[in-house]
């Protein structure tokens, strides 16, 4: 591990060679109305960009004589060894590939690493953790706590590792510039008026073509359900949802009590809040702000993940979530107190691009960019990178409640 020559395979066809570049393939492939699915933020975007923008006020600080010949690129995260500190965040019914969040469990158990599933999948817990041993399953505040144990425990059942309770959703879906129109359910009605767009798409069309029949999209949550049950559209879902009180500080402490494996908080962006995770007794938590798509103003991830770490990194696990596309981007929140970075937008466009493969195409983009920042900072292990790896601009951090 650690040589950039032996993880290159430049130039093998469909290879692409930036995750830049997989967005633009899945932009070229996919129909408009799913292809803006993907980039979408709510209201402004303000915090879509900062995501990403921030990044880039972030500089290094590299030696240049002495470089190690070998890099430890290996970190554990929620008990599971990984081979790069990069995660699969779990998102939603991941339509722009007919094999959906399947391939990309098995993209990410052939490169080693662990898959966040979101409750809202469109495959079966059991069809996910049958191809990678690694998952940890997503869940909403969603119903009952009768309802949301029972999710709990048939994920524990299909031989989930870990869970991720994610918060930070405020309902909020409108864009200045447009949301896409999701139909209820894929129907002949539906796919009548997606056929323009098809029309114009034929690569894609085709994909959900297997032996001759069309495959119809399944928009549903199967995880949701009872196993074995037809899973609810994701209207419904969101209607319960809706209705269902937002958790308090005692419903994430009843939860993570009856979960017994790791527990990890997602959405965390305040130091009160870090504090309070801890003492209800996670085992990690992710500074996220759900990829832009929740409370548009709130600032970058990268931003308030040092503050965080600095306060409870010595007492759970430190994630970060937004904006990653480089595995500098990998680097610099390591170098800020995560010990991984979980990803969303980067695989869903390499999935959409190229499949499973492009998944692999997209995790071998990143640990490639984490080795050469490492080889670049004369540093031999991901675990050594530290705040005197960067130059933080004055201003840069963002530091509430406390």
């Amino acid at each position: 591990m650690g040589k950039i020559a032996e993880l290159n395979p430049w130039r093998k066809n469909p290879w692409f060679e930036t995750v830049g570049e997989a967005q633009r393939r899945a932009e070229k492939r996919l129909p408009k109305t799913i292809y803006s699915s993907l980039v979408a933020g709510t209201q402004a975007g303000v915090t879509l960009n900062d995501n990403m923008e921030a990044f880039k006020e972030l500089t290094w600080a590299p030696h240049v004589v002495g470089a190690p010949a070998e890099r430890k690129l290996g970190t554990t995260v929620m008990g599971q060894d990984l081979p790069f500190p990069v995660i699969i965040s779990p998102t939603g019914v991941q339509a722009v590939n007919p094999d959906g969040e399947v391939a990309v469990a098995q993209a990410a158990a052939n490169r080693g690493t662990a898959m966040g599933l979101s409750s809202f999948a469109s495959k079966p817990v059991e069809e996910v953790t049958a191809v990678n041993d690694k998952i940890f399953f997503q869940i909403y505040w969603l119903g009952s706590r009768d309802e949301i144990l029972a999710r709990a425990q048939r994920a524990k059942e299909a031989g989930c590792k870990g869970l991720i309770v994610t918060t930070d959703w405020v309902f909020n879906v409108g864009r200045d510039w447009g949301s896409p129109e999701i139909p209820e359910q894929v129907d002949l009605k539906a796919v009548a008026k997606m056929a323009p767009e098809m029309v114009t798409k034929p690569r894609f069309a085709k994909s959900w073509f297997r032996r001759g029949k069309l495959t119809i999209p399944d928009l549903s949550a199967p995880n949701i359900a009872h196993k074995g049950e037809q899973g609810p559209t994701f209207f419904d879902v969101y209607g319960t949802w809706m209705n269902t009180p937002p958790p308090t500080w005692e419903d994430i402490k009843w939860l993570r009590e009856q979960w017994d494996g790791p527990f990890m908080l997602k959405g965390v962006t305040r130091l009160d809040d870090a504090k309070k995770a801890v003492d209800a007794g996670v085992s990690a938590i992710s500074v996220s702000n759900h990829g832009g798509n929740n409370l548009d103003g709130t600032p970058a991830t990268i931003r308030m993940l040092g503050p965080i770490a600095d306060a409870v990194g010595k007492d759970v696990e430190v994630l970060l979530d937004g904006g990653i596309r480089r595995g500098s981007d990998v680097v610099k929140a390591l170098a800020l107190g995560a010990k991984a970075v979980m990803i969303g937008r980067a695989y869903l466009w390499g999935l959409a691009a190229n499949g499973q493969a492009g998944v692999e195409n997209v995790l071998d983009l990143l640990q490639m960019g984490v080795d050469a920042s490492l080889m670049g900072l004369g540093k031999d292990d991901v675990a050594k990178l530290s705040r005197d790896d960067l130059y933080i601009p004055e201003g840069f951090e963002r530091r509430f409640g406390g």
